[in-house]
């Protein structure tokens, strides 16, 4: 089916709606009530819907809006990975933003769907998984600076989107550099589980970041959607995802690096250490030798009826361990 942009819902209020806004053409936008929250378009300007897709009733009531049956299916998914799709009387973008919610991990994005055509966007996230980069633009609207098209409001979600990864990779980079830095003074112990959940992160925003350059790229691709100048600012920003790519595998590489540059250190303390240990063994195996056959309690063991034997054993030993001492020092064993 077709989404007939004028068509009124017999449902007041849409399930999981968080908000709706009526803008105007000129940047500026009013809120609607929650019984506005229907896709019927304005007269100028285009309307922005902006939902819970995991929310109960939500599918039924996009299908009694005119919603194609595939498109309801993509806006209500559990799990996405970024891409555009040219649909009927409009395209789907599947975008993910970085996760800065509380207590939230940075590499657990949050997907963001977007339907849009000239005269409504749909957006939808998953419930309690706010993104920052939607509220944004929201506030743009309400400062009256907001986009002035469909087409402009999607360049402008995709535009901060990228600046919160950007913050976030360039956070994964300066940790990188401060391991590397101060890498003395970073004990193994302390090291390696940075750098293993900086690698986790890395290759966590790796896997969303590739394919969503690819679907931005296919957005700037795809004829008829953008105008000149927003696609302009499109192809910026995919050049953007691309660099932030670049940059992960960039630290991927460096992660791997410094493990390895940890594990050298780890095995070159241990070879130092096993090496002093052999040293002091190669010193006192004779000397132990020597204890050992003088400790016998057995008879005919010289020395046991002279009162100076003693003296003159240990005496004994500390010469030999000089002498082994001294010649290990000219052997240059350490």
């Amino acid at each position: 089916m077709a989404v007939n942009p004028n068509i009124e819902s017999d449902e007041p209020c849409p399930p999981g709606l968080l908000w709706s806004y009526s803008l105007d053409g000129h940047g500026a936008g009013t809120a609607q009530a929650s019984e506005q929250g229907s896709l019927q378009a304005p007269l100028e300007g285009f309307r922005w819907v902006h939902l819970r897709c995991d929310a109960g009733g939500l599918d039924s009531w996009l299908i009694s809006q005119g919603l194609d049956d595939a498109l309801v299916e993509a806006l209500t998914a559990t799990e996405t990975r970024p891409r555009t799709t040219p649909m009927v009387n409009g395209t789907l973008v599947v975008l993910r933003g970085i996760n800065k919610n509380p207590d939230a991990d940075l590499e657990d994005m949050v997907s963001l769907r977007l339907w849009f055509n000239d005269n409504i966007v749909i957006s939808a996230r998953k419930s309690e998984r706010k993104l920052l980069s939607v509220e944004d633009v929201r506030k743009s609207i309400e400062n009256r600076t907001g986009p002035k098209t469909t087409a402009e409001f999607v360049v402008a979600v995709i535009t901060r989107l990228a600046d919160h990864i950007s913050d976030a990779v360039d956070g994964i980079d300066e940790e990188l550099t401060h391991i590397e830095t101060h890498m003395d003074d970073i004990a193994s112990h302390e090291g390696r589980p940075k750098l293993a959940l900086l690698r986790r992160q890395t290759a966590s925003l790796r896997r969303y970041l590739a394919p969503q350059r690819d679907a931005l790229d296919a957005l700037y691709r795809t004829q008829g959607v953008l105008e000149n100048d927003d696609a302009s600012a499109l192809r910026e920003q995919t050049d953007r995802t691309t660099r932030y790519v670049e940059d992960l595998d960039l630290a991927r590489e460096r992660t791997l690096v410094q493990q390895e540059e940890i594990r050298n250190r780890v095995a070159e303390q241990q070879n130092v250490r096993m090496y002093v240990l052999s040293l002091v063994t190669a010193i006192f195996l004779p000397l132990s030798f020597l204890t050992g056959i003088f400790g016998m309690n057995v008879a005919g063991l010289p020395g046991t009826e002279d009162a100076m034997a003693f003296i003159y054993l240990a005496l004994s030993m500390i010469i030999l361990a000089a002498g082994i001492t001294a010649i290990m020092r000219l052997s240059k064993w350490f």
